[in-house]
């Protein structure tokens, strides 16, 4: 099963999106996981490399990798029993690599905040999907909200990107979000993640596994 992370805006907290499950689906649902860390930046895969020097038992495989390499490792992939493979997508839409990837998911995670760039850039990612593949479950997930900061224009926004996917629980803006690293999610984030996340597995994933 493919599951991408991705949004065309940068810092849209697609990679914190990516730890957050990769975690959660080895650590609490015990499933077998690979990452494949095709951001620029590769945030991921230096996470991974750190894990190591330090020691710490990796709980899955970050592979980092260029959209070129995906139809070889799709292909390689495929013949391990159960595997999900989560995938970062770089913060661009200007590759035709993408376009396999676009293809090839069974399910799509788009993290972003309620800013109107951070909107426009969203529902343009959106429907270049959507174009590709318009079968995949596409998950809006709302990110780094702010308790003090009113969202006037929100009802709005969500119906407009209700025509492309369904709109998830938001996660709240919390400095323990940085501490999250590839062997470990911190204990005091699961209140605030596990909603989300539990509802993603359950109408998204649990199917798959059962089947």
């Amino acid at each position: 099963m493919v599951i991408l992370i991705g949004n065309q805006k940068g810092g849209a907290g697609k990679s914190t999106l990516t730890l957050l499950f990769a975690n959660y689906l080895t650590q609490i649902k015990k499933r077998k996981v690979t990452v494949l860390d095709m951001d620029y930046q590769q945030s991921l895969a230096s996470k991974a490399e750190k894990a190591k020097i330090l020691e710490n038992e990796p709980l899955y495989e970050v592979v980092p990798a260029d959209l070129k390499h995906f139809p070889s490792l799709h292909s390689a992939l495929s013949n391990r029993s159960g595997e999900l493979i989560l995938i970062d997508l770089p913060g661009k839409m200007d590759d035709d690599g993408l376009l396999p990837l676009f293809a090839a998911a069974d399910l799509v995670l788009c993290p972003f905040s309620y800013d109107e760039f951070s909107v426009d850039s969203t529902v343009l990612f959106a429907m270049v999907l959507r174009k590709i593949n318009n079968k995949a479950p596409f998950i809006f997930i709302p990110n780094r909200i702010k308790n003090t900061v009113k969202y006037e224009t929100r009802a709005e926004i969500e119906n407009v990107m209700q025509r492309f996917g369904v709109m998830a629980p938001g996660l709240a803006d919390r400095v323990d979000f940085q501490r999250i690293s590839t062997f470990q999610t911190p204990l005091i984030l699961y209140p605030v993640v596990l909603p989300l996340l539990d509802l993603i597995y359950g109408q998204y994933l649990d199917w798959e596994e059962q089947t």
